[in-house]
């Protein structure tokens, strides 16, 4: 059997997908407050201890945000189309915002605002790649947290993995600072994907992507100036939503964490924006150490499991098939 087929592979694959569904809903209820007033490690679980207060209080434990039903939307327009596709993309994002696609009991909540503004552009007939300029500064982790499904599902080259992790960007977060965060994203979790350990994987993707960027100035300028992947001691974060805080909140977590579920917790531990730290930590974790590292409570307590199942049946068939294809 290929690697492309094999046991661990399917594990890392299917721990990308619900590693950061799991993520994303672990961080919902704590989202919003402060580091010190996030509970200890040990006692972040789908439902806080009493007497925490929670965020979107009238939302069940176990479900996903805008986070977890944009990646789906994204896992689910690649398998529709073979390839990535901007305007199905796109209009699966808009009927995520209008009729609760790939949401869990098709409710949308916790929307951001650059999100808001670019899909109403999109609805009164903006262009896909223009909508997600509507605020041309706009950095926030709203492609970031929805971006993996591209990275577990491609099987072009590296140069290509990051054009469509660029393109993907367009429709809400169309800054280039975003398109570079998922492009090295991408190459991080594909190094993961292949087996590596997270500091090679990280080297390896950092090097790739300089490759990939030589004949691209404004991309290479951006990449080395925004993210100075050179610098020492570079990656760490705090938890925020600005995009490259994100990324780096991430990779500081992965660089030290031994498991899928000491890597969540660290990511709500930092506070602010906890869902979507999860999300982009979870689904690397997942990643890293494979579905079964993820414990089997927060499994069991995720919402609408059987629809994300079929989705992943979906797609470790497209995987199974692109390799016969290969041999």
């Amino acid at each position: 059997m290929s690697e492309l087929t094999n046991e661990k592979y399917i594990s890392r694959i299917k721990g990308g997908i619900y590693g950061l569904l799991i993520g994303d809903a672990l961080g919902v209820p704590y989202e919003f407050h402060m580091k010190e007033d996030i509970p200890p490690l040990e006692q972040i679980e789908m439902t806080p201890p009493e007497g925490f207060v929670r965020a979107h209080s009238g939302t069940a434990p176990g479900t996903w945000s805008d986070d977890g039903a944009q990646a789906l939307c994204l896992l689910d327009s690649l398998l529709y189309k073979g390839s990535f596709d901007l305007t199905d993309f796109s209009d699966r994002i808009l009927a995520w915002y209008e009729n609760g696609l790939w949401a869990v009991d098709n409710r949308v909540f916790d929307v951001g605002i650059q999100t808001s503004m670019a899909l109403s552009m999109y609805k009164s007939g903006g262009k896909p790649k223009d909508c997600g300029n509507v605020r041309p500064d706009g950095k926030g982790n709203g492609a970031l947290m929805r971006v993996l499904p591209l990275a577990l599902w491609h099987i072009g080259t590296d140069a290509e993995l990051v054009s469509d992790a660029h393109k993907q960007c367009l429709i809400t977060h169309g800054n280039i600072t975003n398109q570079v965060c998922c492009a090295l994203y991408c190459l991080i979790a594909r190094e993961l994907l292949n087996g590596n350990s997270f500091d090679v994987s990280l080297d390896s993707a950092v090097q790739k992507l300089r490759s990939i960027y030589n004949d691209k100035p404004e991309y290479s300028d951006e990449f080395l100036f925004r993210l100075q992947p050179d610098e020492p001691d570079i990656w760490i974060g705090k938890g925020g939503g600005y995009v490259v805080d994100s990324l780096r909140s991430a990779v500081m977590i992965m660089k030290t964490s031994a498991s899928y579920e000491e890597a969540v917790k660290q990511a709500i531990a930092l506070g602010d924006d906890t869902d979507t730290t999860a999300c982009i930590t979870g689904g690397i974790a997942g990643v890293k150490f494979g579905y079964d590292d993820i414990p089997s409570r927060w499994l069991n307590e995720l919402r609408d499991k059987d629809k994300v199942d079929k989705l992943i049946n979906k797609l470790i068939q497209d995987i199974s098939n692109h390799a016969g294809e290969k041999e």
